[in-house]
């Protein structure tokens, strides 16, 4: 029997979407610091996107399963989304533990590996429980609501080696050893995830199936792995016009994000820093403000989605010309990072990319979520990503290092510039968007 999606207050999507905090540090921690790491177990700079292959290429084979079995999941207690939500949480948290006491790369690799594909297991689905549980004229306010968290959880969580080290954790350690702030850092970050996972699994109920005698008929006909496979590949060579034009847009937007967290540890550490001794007190220092700094464009993301959450509540809003300005500021706060003389002008160029993460985060979502079925929202969420990490796996395999060399020369600061070009490039693909449906509540 059908339920009726009810308007829901902003501390009832503030509850259902708590765990993207210990996601969204799970992410800041992934994204801020593996590179870090990476580099403390000697690894060149050239070579820290290809170590970073494992996490996309999981992605890619994950989110779309585990969105497929998320539509075809429900128990009366335990909903839908939820158990996914609650498997996720736990492996992600001992991946987090992990990851800072690698001692050789291959284990690093390995444990980003593992962290990816565990974030990516719960990530989808809380994607998928807004579209489920908001009626379409709240959808876009869902979306801002959970960028608002992940903007706090992005600030937070970038800032915490820097936090621990001014607690009086040791900030350098023996060559080819994580500093033990970082480790603390990934501590803590773990036992956020797990406990804001928990108060969502806890808070939240889900709908059931709007038909459930046709959701146990649909589940009964395509039991076994190659049945949900087909559907797969068929959903994916179906997928409406507004998903494909979208997936320009997060191709150009994602190339540049995943610049950034591979090569902002060592570009700005050199250029900015001219720290390049990976057991030094000088680069352990300057790879804190890094993190600070980029823990800047978290905090500009969460008031940005602040403000933007108060208009969405109270006007309708075009997010295709939202998302293309939004784009445009942030690659030009990349570009700045090349020109900048002084370091705390960081956090000018950051909060402009800042204002580009917060509209990544949610008007895609907002636009895709009123172009499918409700019924297959889990598995098209999942098979979005992968406009998410195709790019990730084109600029991991020699994308970033091509591109960036060819374009603008050796030097690692580059990068940055790259960054910017590719993120504008994502802003002015949002012309294509033409169906009001997706642009409009």
């Amino acid at each position: 029997m059908t339920q009726e999606k009810k308007r829901l207050s902003f501390w009832q999507i503030w509850n259902m979407s708590f765990g993207f905090l210990g996601i969204q540090f799970g992410f800041a921690l992934q994204g801020g610091f593996m590179s870090r790491i990476f580099q403390t177990l000697g690894a060149d700079k050239d070579a820290i996107p290809f170590l970073w292959i494992a996490a996309p290429l999981t992605g890619l084979l994950v989110q779309p399963i585990v969105g497929y079995l998320s539509d075809r999941t429900w128990h009366p207690k335990y909903g839908r989304r939820k158990p996914f939500f609650f498997i996720g949480a736990v492996l992600s948290t001992v991946a987090l533990f992990i990851a800072p006491y690698s001692s050789a790369l291959w284990m690093a690799a390995g444990a980003l590996w593992i962290l990816d594909a565990s974030i990516n297991i719960s990530m989808e689905p809380f994607r998928a429980l807004v579209a489920d549980k908001l009626p379409d004229s709240q959808r876009s306010y869902g979306f801002v609501v959970q960028t608002l968290i992940i903007g706090i959880g992005t600030w937070v969580a970038s800032n915490l080696p820097w936090m621990m080290t001014q607690l009086g954790a040791p900030n350098t350690a023996a060559e080819g050893v994580v500093p033990d702030s970082v480790k603390y850092a990934f501590g803590i970050g773990a036992l956020v995830l797990f406990a804001s996972i928990l108060y969502t699994i806890l808070t939240t109920d889900e709908y059931p199936p709007e038909d459930m005698e046709e959701f146990e008929r649909e589940k009964a006909a395509k039991k076994g792995i190659f049945s949900g496979l087909e559907e797969i590949f068929r959903n994916i060579s179906t997928m409406p016009p507004v998903m494909k034009k979208l997936g320009l847009v997060q191709f150009f937007s994602w190339f540049a994000f995943f610049t950034m967290w591979s090569f902002a540890t060592p570009a700005i550490t050199e250029h900015i820093f001219g720290a390049t001794d990976t057991t030094s007190e000088a680069y352990n220092n300057a790879a804190d403000s890094v993190g600070n700094y980029l823990g800047t464009y978290g905090l500009v993301s969460m008031f940005y989605a602040l403000i933007l959450s108060f208009i969405a509540s109270k006007i309708q809003i075009n997010r295709k010309l939202l998302h293309l300005v939004s784009l445009i500021a942030g690659g030009i706060g990349f570009i700045l990072i090349y020109y900048i003389t002084e370091p705390w002008m960081l956090h000018l160029c950051f909060s402009l990319v800042g204002i580009a993460w917060a509209s990544i985060l949610s008007m895609p979502y907002a636009m895709l979520s009123g172009s499918v079925e409700p019924k297959k929202m889990g598995v098209y969420m999942g098979i979005f990503n992968m406009f998410i990490v195709i790019p990730q796996i084109i600029a991991a395999l020699g994308g970033v290092n091509f591109l960036y060399k060819l374009l603008f020369g050796e030097a690692v600061i580059n990068t940055m510039l790259l960054a910017g070009t590719l993120l504008i490039l994502a802003g002015l693909s949002n012309l294509l968007i033409t169906d009001r449906k997706a642009t409009h509540d």
